[in-house]
């Protein structure tokens, strides 16, 4: 293991960034600092999807009964509906082993419950990084507000702009679905009291609707995926009108209970949906990738967030088998060797996941396209849920130590 004395630099303060800050101190052992480009540690108040596979490295940390309490569980298996309300098949959010099952998170409620377990001192607030380079006592990173450090490693954690990933040799093009997405929270005291706390997707009219409880099921998380082109106009983002939102399900083809949703929201935002191709590569030297910098993925199986914190894990899980800071690149190869094709699986499917719930292409056939939702559930639980992301590395360290001695 290298030494407690090994400083590795994070740079980015979200969901990734502070869990590997966790992972590589718990599981490594190793210093870290955090650099966050923001004056706080924060998100836009939306939800996001905590998954099996995440809670299942999570709990391995240390952190997922402060999570759970700071989030909901659903009470069952989730639906997902025609525009009308109809059935068309549930989803099962667990595992095989329903040991885990899915956590809906408040990002402000996941990034307070994982910064709670950093010290305080660890983390730099207003550190937008300029420029990170390789000099011979390690890795310099430099911040718009003239600070710099060198550290023995750094971790590039800090979204699709990443700069890091320049210093990685990657440029990869920001890739537009054809698709914006409002969101935001409605106070679930205002809902009927037998809204199902469960999540709900209602598909139609090449547009879906998707709700699920969060903070113990005080706020309800709406997303709302509409086809436009104006992202490719302007910015990424912005607020909106409800009224906007409104009109894009309103009429007699959508079901009322989801219009009776609708008028409850009182403000909500915009976002483009954007991902990239796969990287060819995550690492170079003792520098690598985690998260969305690594692997920007669209949100609709609810991954994003889940991969980012297996990638903690992995990484986490292979510089502890290093034997000093010299062996720190060999480490980032071979975290970069194991996540790159699980990750790019799930952008891919992570898209087909978008077309299905749209009815685009292939699936413009509606009886294809439910058939394709309904089988997918059980593929979600062997292949994504069940993965064991502590698992895989140390199954995969043993396979490069016979190769290593072969």
């Amino acid at each position: 293991m290298v030494s407690h004395a090994t400083r590795i630099g994070i740079i980015g303060g979200g969901m990734g960034g502070l869990t590997a800050a966790i992972a590589l101190r718990r599981i490594a052992g190793v210093q870290v600092t955090v650099f966050e480009q923001a004056g706080a540690l924060g998100e836009v108040g939306a939800g996001v999807t905590v998954a099996p596979n995440a809670s299942r490295v999570l709990d391995r940390l240390g952190v997922l009964d402060r999570i759970r309490s700071a989030g909901a569980v659903p009470d069952g298996h989730g639906v997902y509906l025609d525009a009308m309300g109809r059935m068309v098949t549930d989803a099962a959010w667990e595992d095989s082993a329903k040991q885990y099952r899915n956590i809906g998170m408040y990002r402000p409620d996941l990034i307070d419950a994982l910064a709670q377990d950093i010290d305080p001192d660890c983390i730099r607030l207003g550190h937008r990084l300029s420029a990170v380079e390789t000099v011979d006592s390690g890795v310099r990173v430099t911040f718009e507000n003239g600070a710099e450090d060198v550290f023995d490693a750094v971790v590039g954690a800090d979204g699709i702009h990443s700069v890091v990933r320049k210093a990685v040799g990657q440029f990869p093009e920001p890739v537009y679905s054809g698709y914006l997405v409002y969101r935001g929270v409605v106070d679930a005291s205002r809902l009927p009291a037998d809204w199902p706390m469960i999540s709900q997707v209602w598909m139609g009219d090449s547009r879906h609707f998707m709700c699920y409880p969060l903070q113990q099921r005080k706020l309800i998380n709406f997303v709302a995926g509409i086809p436009s082109d104006r992202p490719l106009h302007g910015p990424w983002s912005g607020p909106a009108e409800v009224g906007e939102l409104a009109a894009e399900f309103a009429g007699d083809g959508w079901d009322p209970k989801l219009q009776q949703f609708i008028g409850l929201i009182d403000r909500t935002f915009w976002w483009g949906l954007f991902d990239h191709e796969p990287l060819t590569d995550w690492s170079r030297g003792a520098i690598t990738l985690l998260g969305d910098a690594a692997h920007t993925m669209l949100p609709h199986q609810g991954q994003g967030v889940s991969q980012a914190i297996e990638d903690s894990m992995a990484l986490a899980t292979f510089l502890a088998a290093a034997d000093d800071v010299s062996d720190i690149p060999e480490a980032f190869r071979r975290y970069t060797a194991v996540r790159m094709q699980r990750t790019a699986i799930l952008q891919s499917g992570s898209r087909r996941a978008g077309a299905m719930f749209d009815a685009q292409y292939e699936f413009a056939d509606l009886a294809k396209r439910d058939a394709d939702i309904r089988v997918g559930r059980d593929f979600r639980r062997s292949a994504v849920f069940d993965y064991d992301a502590h698992k895989v590395a140390e199954q995969a360290l043993t396979r490069f130590r016979k190769v290593q001695f072969a």
